[in-house]
């Protein structure tokens, strides 16, 4: 009887945690000119009244690699095709983290990463930076001077070839863009 009951209380523990999946439809975010849906969704869809098992009004899926989807991924109504928790692009390859240094592009930052090159003739470090253009779903608040994690996919444009998968926000703030951090 206590088993019953404690297995009763750790699943209702575990749906208390998960988040809410959207079952009725909800319009998404327009502020574009051309009317935006996402395209695993189809938004005129009939509802059988005696239909037990619906499917989710929003795609969203798991990246993997023991990488959380956030809440405002599964509970927002932003359209963005190249974010990996509700858009078409797969996260694969590399795995990096560094610290943003500018928002100013439309969901896109530059994060920089910092690293140390040994130079054999003197026997000592140098330092060194690059800054690498990772594009940023809505899904996540970036600000500069926080550390992101990003993760290698598809080129998504000319410059842009990771993807935001998780958002630390900064510790302390003043420490200045260009000052040397290693993670």
């Amino acid at each position: 009887q206590a088993c019953l009951a404690f297995a009763a209380q750790s699943l209702f523990n575990r749906n208390a945690k998960m988040p809410r999946i959207t079952r009725e439809f909800k319009e998404c975010d327009q502020h574009e000119k051309a009317y935006q849906s996402q395209d695993a969704i189809f938004v005129a869809r009939k509802r059988a009244i005696g239909n037990q098992r619906q499917k989710p009004m929003r795609f969203t899926r798991s990246v993997g690699l023991g990488i959380k989807t956030p809440d405002a991924a599964i509970e927002g109504n932003y359209v963005d095709k190249k974010c990996p928790f509700t858009g078409n692009v797969s996260i694969r390859g590399r795995i990096l983290k560094g610290l943003v240094i500018s928002t100013k592009m439309k969901n896109t930052i530059v994060m920089r990463r910092d690293y140390l090159h040994y130079i054999t003739k003197y026997r000592r470090f140098e330092k060194r930076h690059k800054n690498i253009s990772v594009h940023c779903s809505p899904a996540f608040n970036v600000k500069e001077g926080d550390v992101v994690t990003a993760g290698q996919c598809r080129p998504l444009s000319k410059t842009v070839r990771f993807n935001v998968v998780a958002h630390e926000p900064a510790i302390n703030a003043g420490s200045g863009k260009k000052s040397f951090r290693t993670f």
